[in-house]
């Protein structure tokens, strides 16, 4: 064997076992076992886990429109998730009465996502525009084959 060969088989095998670290940073970690593990809402908003570290929605509330924007993100909040849902609702529990918030999937010229593939979803009540905070349930969300029920959160800390 030449020595050019070895050293290009060296370094794809190099290559290999770096990508494979990389892929599996997370494998058989526990996230629970440290405190400071926090990811960082792109958009300034609250965070809801997903699943075990699987995925985020982001909730941003313009209090002056009254609007409230998911985004659906990755695990690690970083990435934008697209889905083909048409919309989620939302169970808001505001001073005892429960509402419901439809949000609705929305198209962005920036991103490239148009409803059917988007990340980005929206609703709009009057109530948002006076109630800073509020107990909520997302409904169910299906993200990549992963259903989510019932998913308990408080807005705005998560």
């Amino acid at each position: 064997m030449t020595s050019s060969l070895r050293a290009a088989l060296a370094t794809a095998l190099l290559c290999t076992l770096a990508a494979c670290a990389k892929k599996d940073e997370h494998a058989g970690h526990d996230h629970s076992a440290h405190t400071q593990h926090a990811h960082a809402a792109p958009h300034g908003g609250t965070l809801i886990e997903l699943g075990e570290h699987a995925f985020n929605v982001e909730l941003v509330r313009d209090a002056a429109t009254g609007k409230l924007t998911a985004y659906l993100l990755d695990g690690h909040a970083e990435n934008f998730v697209r889905v083909s849902a048409p919309s989620f609702e939302i169970t808001a529990t505001v001073a005892g009465a429960k509402k419901t918030l439809t949000l609705v999937a929305v198209a962005n010229a920036a991103t490239g996502e148009k409803v059917g593939a988007t990340s980005q979803f929206e609703a709009t009540a009057d109530w948002l525009k006076t109630t800073a905070g509020f107990n909520g349930v997302i409904t169910a969300l299906t993200i990549r084959d992963n259903a989510f029920k019932g998913v308990a959160f408080t807005f705005p800390q998560g």
